[in-house]
């Protein structure tokens, strides 16, 4: 059990069968507060109300991650993301990829500031089963500042954007996301680009949200994630099957410079699984990781 200082996982964190709805209903206290005790587990950037009325969800993740005792300043990061349909996701079930970029301060457990970007699908969110182009950001943990897509001001939109936050992403096979502090005005960027076309802006998330990311950013996860009902099974992850050829997978994986460019310094970065028994990524290599899973874990 590892015993630190100052630790820190994705933007998630497993909620457990134990703890009560309030810990539940507070996934950014509860995440640094287990973390802190070494426990291996992860947590969504932010709870959906959805959800979270229908009872305590259980939460997965299998990913990539920044280490924890890392201290260089991060300035972004970006992939290329497999995105799948027609997954068996229910009601009160949601199976995602993703990008976090987020900064935790230890003196500041409760008011993590995160930017998040991949592909979501969630019934009871969006009322459908489709894939859907997804971003959110929080500034206090969820407590009261952040949302999804465009729920909330916040991300600001470009004129005529490669794709709508929120809008559907049937027939794509791939995507690229960028995210980047700008090295000009302090914003966090976000870019997009279907396969074989350039990066384009899709908006930025004014550094005026946020408290810690308006400097940088100290953690990064790449990964796979779902979320199901107590005492419920559930789903699988990335199109379901388990790390290899055939399987979903993150490519080109980056970290990137507030100039917006990508860099490979990667050697450190350690792999996070919450149930093997359902969900697992590969070994990373140049820039590329598989990870996925049948699901069907149950708490």
């Amino acid at each position: 059990m590892m015993k630190h200082v100052y630790i820190f996982l994705v933007l998630f964190t497993l909620c457990l069968d134990k703890v009560s709805t309030t810990w539940c209903h507070n996934p950014y206290l509860r995440r640094h507060k287990q973390l802190e005790k070494g426990a291996s587990s992860s947590e969504r950037i932010i709870s959906i109300e959805a959800e979270l009325q229908a009872g305590e969800i259980v939460e997965h993740i299998a990913a990539y991650q920044t280490p924890p005792n890392s201290t260089t300043p991060l300035y972004g990061a970006m992939a290329t993301l497999d995105v799948y349909e027609s997954l068996a996701v229910k009601a009160g079930q949601i199976v995602s990829a993703e990008i976090w970029v987020e900064n935790y301060q230890k003196e500041k457990p409760n008011d993590v500031n995160v930017v998040q970007v991949g592909w979501n699908i969630q019934p009871s969110y969006y009322g459908d089963n489709k894939t859907h182009f997804l971003i959110g950001w929080t500034a206090n943990g969820n407590k009261t500042k952040g949302c999804f897509d465009l729920k909330c001001d916040g991300f600001v939109l470009v004129k005529n954007p490669p794709i709508t936050p929120g809008g559907t992403l049937e027939g794509k096979a791939k995507i690229s996301v960028k995210i980047f502090k700008s090295n000009k005005n302090g914003d966090w960027w976000l870019h997009f680009a279907h396969v074989g076309e350039k990066f384009a802006p899709v908006g930025f998330w004014p550094r005026s949200l946020f408290q810690s990311l308006s400097d940088h950013a100290n953690y990064v996860t790449w990964g796979g994630y779902t979320s199901s009902l107590v005492r419920t099974p559930s789903p699988p992850m990335g199109n379901g099957r388990w790390p290899g050829g055939d399987s979903a997978s993150f490519q080109n994986v980056q970290y990137v410079n507030n100039d917006g460019h990508g860099y490979l310094r990667m050697p450190n970065l350690r792999s996070r699984v919450t149930d093997t028994a359902c969900y697992r990524v590969s070994e990373f290599m140049t820039g590329k990781f598989s990870y996925g899973g049948p699901g069907g874990c149950v708490n």
